[in-house]
């Protein structure tokens, strides 16, 4: 298995990387890649991650930090995806429209230059997006997808599933269908979710699958397993599919 969507910027996991890797290789994930929101993130992940073979990073400006981002960014951010092969995807970018930490101006235009950005250096797009589903849709039917991308940690239902799959993009699964209080519009559209656009990520520490027990106190790659189980269970395959299709999906989009 390889989790799609790790934030690895916690002391639970930088104390001891080492074990951290043990602990998800013996559960059977083989790889994962390291979410940046912002360019001293990136720098820092990709510092953490050169060890680890197994470990790759994306490089890039969530909708939550736009406001930081500055004329220099974009040829910064070309440059290191020019000098560091384990940068396989521009993001996490993406609009969001719910907290506006950033405003709506700024998130747009840090999206437009990393839409440019992902143009530039080839790579796949690694995005987010709460309450701004038209003008992200907008925004992406109008640039050029050719190394496509992943709507990460989707919560959306069937029919906004549906307009993401129709620009080529793979969706993210995660710990959020296992959640019983929020989950149903997920679970619907999962059952229609094409096993070629399937992707595994847990966006640990975040979201920890709510049927694990002991209930632990933050998520961790090595959960990966609970959300393949379920995604098997919902579309009736034997996990062993899921894994498999997840498998090949993420190689190919990211090259890994």
């Amino acid at each position: 298995m390889f989790d799609i969507g790790v934030n690895l910027d916690q002391p639970a996991y930088l104390d001891d990387l080492d074990l951290f890797r043990k602990e998800y290789n013996e559960a059977g994930v083989k790889g994962i890649i390291c979410i940046a929101s912002h360019l001293e993130e990136a720098r820092q992940i990709l510092s953490h991650c050169a060890p680890y073979h197994d470990m790759q990073v994306t490089l890039g400006c969530h909708p939550h930090h736009a406001s930081s981002w500055t004329n220099d960014h974009f040829n910064i951010l070309q440059t290191m995806f020019t000098n560091h092969s384990k940068a396989v995807a521009v993001g996490e970018t993406g609009l969001d429209f719910n907290r506006n930490y950033s405003t709506p101006d700024e998130q747009i235009y840090a999206f437009e230059q990393q839409l440019k950005l992902a143009e530039a250096v080839k790579k796949p797009l690694f995005l987010h997006e709460r309450d701004a589903q038209d003008t992200m849709i907008k925004m992406l039917s109008n640039a050029d997808l050719s190394a496509g991308g992943v709507i990460h940690c989707f919560t959306g239902d069937e029919d906004t599933m549906q307009a993401y799959l129709s620009l080529g993009l793979h969706v993210g699964i995660t710990g959020w269908l296992l959640d019983e209080r929020r989950n149903e519009a997920i679970q619907q559209a999962v059952k229609s979710l094409p096993l070629d656009r399937l992707l595994l990520e847990t966006d640990a520490p975040y979201l920890t699958p709510r049927n694990i027990r002991p209930r632990p106190k933050r998520n961790h790659p090595k959960y990966l397993s609970y959300i393949a189980a379920e995604i098997a269970r919902i579309k009736d395959l034997d996990v062993s599919q899921v894994i498999e299709a997840a498998n090949q999906n993420t190689r190919t989009l990211f090259s890994v």
